[in-house]
């Protein structure tokens, strides 16, 4: 049995590479970027109006001038015009090109138009005012978007500025997610008084869809010899294979022995934790990992998300982000020299505080608990009580 730093040290050093894919822009939301965006052009590419209203030129305000004759109009998306006449002034809307002749921009709301006339009606105004001039933001061939960006909205509008319409990504690993045990029965079935529903395989599903990850699943019964002979098959038509139940103690938890008929290399098995000890990994040839969680609900969704969440991260390249730490709100006493994943309560103090208030279950089989809260605060080994006002890493799960 080994730490929870252990772990993670063995998932990083058996991460997986699945590969670089293009996909529509449109599609881009939470995946990896796998090439760097640069300016195909100055941004913004002309000096650009910033506000609707008149455009003169600053010199003639300066001496005194405050009536202009209005002498067109440039609009945005027309192509540039030209003031020739300097006592004279241009309306211009927001989102056009600078006219020629003309230096600065004065809004509406600060004149006066009428029979052609446009009055200023403020003594001050500043030089080169309310423009946006070409390159300010960013010039041609300019590095806008370094690659292994996680890509969201502002990202998706850069990318379409600079006329990408398609962007190389992180492949996602073909996935199974598989259930086992003879006592579960699928959701639209009414159970025995003996059986449950297959809830893990929905909650773990739903999980992997955070990345965009297709999912396909399964279910196993407890035989050892059905187990072999499906998972070898699984093997090489999956990148990942996540099972649910079968690797604890139980007489009938066949995974561990089975997948080391098959070729699995494990890696670990068992991990100084509550709740999840039994988490089992392992890989296959270099080309399929293989994480075997605990059956009861809590368990595997604190291994799913505290350990295939982090191996999948350095497998796609996603960026490492700063670990959030949460205040507790109450005392926790804990015995037992392993490390504690708390279910939390999450909230915030008008001061910034991140604080986490306990939402104590009935254990590992109580999946109704997990609606109560937000989080896992992760407490580590080495101590038995943990005191209000302490600070800990806390695992997001909504």
């Amino acid at each position: 049995m080994i730490t929870v730093e252990e772990a993670l040290a063995v998932l990083s050093q058996n991460t997986l590479d699945f590969g670089i894919e293009s996909i529509v822009l449109e599609n881009g939301i939470g995946r990896v970027l796998r090439e760097d965006i640069k300016a195909d052009r100055d941004f913004p590419p002309y000096d650009r109006v910033t506000m609707d209203g008149i455009a003169v030129q600053y010199s003639q305000f300066e001496r005194g001038q405050r009536s202009f004759q209005v002498n067109g109009t440039a609009a945005a998306g027309s192509p540039q015009i030209t003031m020739s006449d300097n006592s004279g002034c241009l309306e211009v809307m927001t989102g056009a090109i600078m006219p020629h002749g003309v230096d600065t921009v004065i809004r509406y709301e600060d004149v006066t138009i009428a029979n052609g006339t446009a009055k200023i009606n403020i003594d001050e105004i500043n030089y080169r005012q309310n423009i946006h001039f070409k390159g300010i933001d960013r010039n041609l061939s300019d590095l806008i978007i370094r690659k292994e960006t996680v890509l969201a909205s502002p990202e998706i509008g850069v990318c379409a500025t600079v006329g990408k319409s398609e962007l190389k990504v992180s492949a996602l690993p073909r996935t199974i997610v598989i259930s086992t045990g003879d006592e579960l029965v699928e959701i639209d079935k009414v159970p025995l008084p003996h059986q449950i529903r297959r809830s893990n395989i929905y909650r773990l599903k739903t999980t992997l869809a955070q990345y965009g990850i297709a999912v396909d699943t399964a279910h196993l019964e407890d035989n050892i010899e059905q187990i072999i002979e499906t998972l070898q098959g699984y093997l090489t038509s999956y990148d990942v294979i996540l099972l649910s139940g079968g690797v604890s103690k139980g007489k009938f938890d066949y995974l561990p022995q089975a997948l080391d008929q098959i070729g699995v290399s494990k890696k670990f098995h068992k991990i100084k934790q509550r709740p999840g000890k039994p988490f089992w990994f392992g890989t296959y040839q270099n080309k399929c990992a293989v994480f075997a969680l605990p059956g009861n609900p809590v368990s595997s969704f604190v291994c799913a998300h505290r350990y295939f969440n982090y191996w999948l991260n350095l497998c796609i390249k996603h960026p490492a982000s700063e670990q959030p730490f949460a205040t507790l709100t109450d005392d926790v006493t804990f015995a037992p020299d392993l490390t504690y994943f708390l279910e939390v309560k999450v909230g915030y103090t008008n001061g910034g505080l991140t604080i986490a208030t306990p939402v104590k279950g009935n254990g590992s089989g109580d999946l109704a608990n997990l609606v109560d809260a937000d989080a896992f605060i992760e407490l580590p080994r080495g101590k038995n009580v943990f005191s209000k006002g302490e600070s800990y890493p806390v695992f997001f799960y909504r």
